[in-house]
């Protein structure tokens, strides 16, 4: 992507969330080079209504017509059209005047939008873990067809990136760290008692809630596995997890000799989001420096797979393929909601992702419509599972 002289206007899938309001940060600190062509929320109409009266979009798209009414109450915004629903999501992404498509839609809501903006061969900054995790072989079959730039925004595969710049000769394994979230140092015995507050009270990252518990599990780091062995070419026994709490080092690639290569920075994700949107440029970022004058201590141990047993399921359904990480991710996403909404109990979240695997059939999605059948029949099971033993506890 060329900078000189000419402004990149972004579709920002998520311009409400946590991502997307730190990308409009980054647009806000280069106005001489990039620009908002369409920004694309949920329901969040107050938030948006603020974004685009500052960015001036040509596009706002919302979830449906009831938001749509509510964003339009709100005030006249002149030269931005406001439009909603699935297909106004995708037309934002792959409208002929963006450069650079966002995806940061929790979710399998962003699915298709950036699978198209893909095959449109636009820039991609991935930051929805659900995108590979979901539909990674179509995906990454979209971009090998297209030639689409597709840049990791996740501070861990950013960092992966950084380290790959070079290439993959003489790589052996790629090194995810995890910080551990809040339950690192809990006995296993206690996390039936955990409350959602104490869930949500990550130690390093102020992250949306869904990504939060996911935190809190592993799980998250359990997608990141899966993604990277799509993004990198990787095989998941050569990808490798460690706690590391102080979550400085985000990322390292080990060579065949021995030599490890590292990429580390403050926890700002306002780096790895300008890093996606210049590369291959390094451009000066609004973030803090380390000082590596000051004296400091960087731990480095193995996660607990019996504690964190979504782990070891991300690990297991990366290496049955077919629809297994689809099953995995939509099950995830029901049982965190219903551990959200005070109605499961901590490790309900990984047991009913255990029985819902269990319970699906083995399949091989050959179309985006048929991962978004896959994860609906995943979430009804996963409802039936945790509907099921709410029985089964309150007859006990």
């Amino acid at each position: 992507m060329v900078f000189l002289n000419r402004v990149t206007l972004l579709t920002v899938l998520g311009s409400t969330g946590s991502i997307g309001v730190n990308t409009l940060n980054v647009v806000r600190q280069w106005p001489e080079r990039f620009g908002i062509y369409a920004l694309v929320a949920g329901r969040n109409v107050n938030l948006l209504a603020q974004q685009i009266g500052e960015f001036r979009p040509k596009v706002a798209v919302v979830a449906d017509e009831a938001a749509a009414k509510a964003l339009r109450a709100i005030g006249t915004f002149t030269g931005t059209e406001i439009v909603y629903g699935g297909k106004a999501k995708v037309d934002a992404a792959v409208a002929p005047e963006v450069g650079f498509v966002m995806s940061a839609i929790v979710g399998v809501e962003g699915l298709k939008a950036t699978y198209e903006a893909i095959r449109a061969k636009k820039r991609v900054g991935l930051a929805n873990k659900e995108v590979l995790v979901s539909a990674g072989k179509l995906v990454m079959a979209a971009r090998e067809a297209s030639g689409a730039e597709m840049i990791p925004v996740d501070s861990e595969h950013n960092g992966a990136h950084q380290c790959l710049r070079g290439g993959r000769d003489g790589v052996t394994k790629l090194i995810l760290t995890a910080s551990g979230g809040p339950f690192r140092e809990t006995p296993r015995e206690q996390l039936a008692s955990v409350t959602v507050a104490q869930a949500l009270n990550h130690p390093t990252w102020k992250m949306g809630q869904r990504i939060t518990i996911d935190s809190a599990t592993l799980m998250n780091k359990g997608f990141e596995v899966i993604e990277a062995c799509w993004l990198f070419d990787f095989q998941p026994k050569e990808v490798d997890v460690v706690v590391h709490p102080e979550s400085k080092v985000h990322a390292m690639v080990e060579y065949v000799d021995g030599s490890v290569i590292a990429q580390v920075c403050a926890t700002d994700m306002r780096m790895p989001i300008q890093y996606a949107m210049t590369y291959p440029e390094r451009a000066a970022a609004p973030v803090p420096r380390i000082n590596w004058r000051e004296t400091s201590c960087w731990n480095f141990y193995a996660p607990d797979f019996e504690k964190f047993p979504l782990l070891s399921l991300a690990y297991q359904a990366q290496e049955a393929g077919g629809a297994a990480t689809a099953i995995l991710n939509a099950a995830d996403e029901v049982a965190v909601a219903e551990f959200l909404a005070g109605k499961l109990p901590f490790p309900g979240i990984w047991e009913t992702v255990a029985e819902t695997l269990e319970r699906m059939p083995a399949r091989e999605p050959a179309s985006i419509n048929e991962v978004l059948e896959v994860d609906r029949e995943a979430r009804r099971v996963a409802a039936e599972v945790i509907a099921a033993r709410a029985v089964l506890a309150a007859r006990t």
